[in-house]
C-alpha cells in the first residue's frame, strides 16, 4: 500500500488498464464517490454507454436505479477502511425489466483524499444462480412431500393387503370346515397356510420401507409363525440365527416367504405325532462355507429327517413355490441330511447384501 502511495499516477494507470480489460463488470470511483472509468463489461451487461457512467456518482447512473443505499455505504466503508468489503448482495431493479441479483465487492486500492482517491467496486450477477438455487430447493422439498405421500399410501396399501389376506385365509378355513372331501379339505388347509404365510410376511413389512435388517425381520416373521402353528403345550423351539445384514424390501419379501414355507413344512412333516423338537433359520453370509462371498438360508429341524432313497416323493405346491423365490434372488435349492433331521438351504452366490 505504500508502494501504491508512493507512486498513485502509476498505480492509476495499472487499474485503468485492469478495468478496460476485465470481463467482469467493474467501477473505479474516486474519493467523492464518482465513476472515473468502468469497463466494457459492466456497459455491456447493464446497457449503460460509458460517456454516460464516467463522471456520473450513483443517482446519476442509468435512471437513477443504482442509487442504493447498501452500495452506497459499501463505497463508504471501503474508503474508510482500507480493505477490502465483500459480499454486499441486493437487488438492481429497472423500469421494463426483470430485477437482477447482484453480490458487490469494494476496495480502496489508492487511499488519498477527495478526488485523489480510487475506489474499485466488482459486480457479479448472481442472478441466475439464485434463481437455480431457489429452484432446486423448491425441487427438494417438492421431492421429500412427494416421498412422504408415497411412504403413507404405500404403508396404506400394505395394511389393507394384510387385511385383505387374513379375511381370504378365514374364508378358506370355513371352507375347509364345510367341505365333506378329506382331500379337498387338506387343499384347502394348504392354501389357507400359503395365504397365512404371505401376511405374516406382510404385517412384518409394513414398517419397513427400503432396507430391511435381516435378523430382526427374521426373529419377528418366526414369532408370529410360532405363535400361529404352535399349539400350546408342544414342545418346539424356533429359533433364528443371523448374522448381521440388510436387504432390500424387495428381497425380504422373497426370503420371508421362502422360511414360511419351510418352517411350515418342518411343523407339519419333522414331528409327527406332536413330537418334540427345535427348528433354526438361519442366514450367513458367506455362500454355503465360502466366506466374503453371497449368503445362505437355512431352515434346520431335528426331526425325522429325509425320505430314505429311492421313497416316492411329491413335489408339492409349497416345493414348487420355493424354487421360483429362489430363482428371483438368482439362488439355488439343497436339501441335505441334519443328521438327526434335515436341512434345506437357498445358497446364492452373488455379492453378500450388507
Amino acid at each position: 500500500m505504500d508502494a501504491i502511495a508512493d507512486h498513485p499516477d502509476a498505480a492509476l494507470s495499472l487499474a485503468r488498464a485492469l478495468i478496460d480489460t476485465a470481463l467482469l463488470p467493474l467501477l473505479l470511483f474516486d474519493g467523492d464517490l464518482k465513476v472515473v472509468r468502468a469497463s466494457p463489461a459492466f456497459c455491456q451487461t447493464f446497457d449503460l454507454a460509458s460517456t454516460a457512467v464516467v463522471g456520473r456518482d450513483l443517482a446519476g447512473l442509468g435512471a437513477g436505479e443504482w442509487n442504493l443505499p447498501a452500495v452506497r455505504q459499501l463505497l463508504v466503508d471501503a474508503s474508510v477502511s482500507g480493505v477490502e468489503i465483500a459480499g454486499c448482495e441486493t437487488d438492481l431493479v429497472r423500469m421494463g425489466r426483470p430485477p437482477r441479483r447482484l453480490v458487490l465487492n469494494a476496495c480502496n486500492v489508492i487511499p488519498a483524499a477527495g478526488s485523489l482517491g480510487r475506489i474499485l467496486l466488482t459486480v457479479h450477477d448472481v442472478t441466475e444462480a439464485r434463481r437455480i438455487e431457489s429452484l432446486n430447493i423448491a425441487l427438494l422439498l417438492e421431492k421429500d412431500e412427494l416421498l412422504r405421500e408415497r411412504d403413507i399410501l404405500l404403508l396404506e396399501m400394505q395394511h389393507r393387503i394384510a387385511n385383505s389376506l387374513q379375511i381370504i385365509a378365514s374364508v378358506l378355513m370355513l371352507k375347509a370346515r364345510a367341505v365333506s372331501s378329506e382331500e379337498s379339505r387338506q387343499h384347502l388347509r394348504d392354501a389357507h397356510d400359503r395365504v397365512l404365510s404371505v401376511a405374516a410376511v406382510q404385517q412384518h413389512l409394513q414398517s419397513r420401507l427400503g432396507v430391511v435388517e435381516v435378523g430382526a425381520y427374521l426373529v419377528k416373521l418366526c414369532e408370529s409363525l410360532g405363535a400361529s402353528m404352535i399349539t400350546q403345550g408342544r414342545d418346539l423351539a424356533l429359533v433364528v440365527e443371523a448374522d448381521p445384514a440388510t436387504v432390500s424390501s424387495h428381497e425380504a419379501v422373497s426370503l420371508g416367504l421362502i422360511v414360511t414355507e419351510l418352517v411350515i413344512n418342518a411343523l407339519k412333516h419333522a414331528f409327527p405325532e406332536g413330537g418334540a423338537g427345535r427348528i433354526v433359520v438361519g442366514y450367513a453370509l458367506g455362500a454355503d462355507g465360502v466366506p466374503d462371498q453371497g449368503w445362505t438360508l437355512s431352515v434346520t429341524d431335528d426331526g425325522v429327517g429325509r425320505p430314505p432313497a429311492g421313497a416316492p416323493t411329491r413335489i408339492g405346491l409349497g416345493t414348487s413355490v420355493i424354487e421360483a423365490l429362489a430363482q428371483q434372488l438368482d439362488a439355488v435349492v439343497i436339501h441335505t441330511d441334519a443328521g438327526p433331521g434335515a436341512r434345506v438351504a437357498v445358497t446364492c452366490a452373488g455379492t453378500p447384501a450388507v
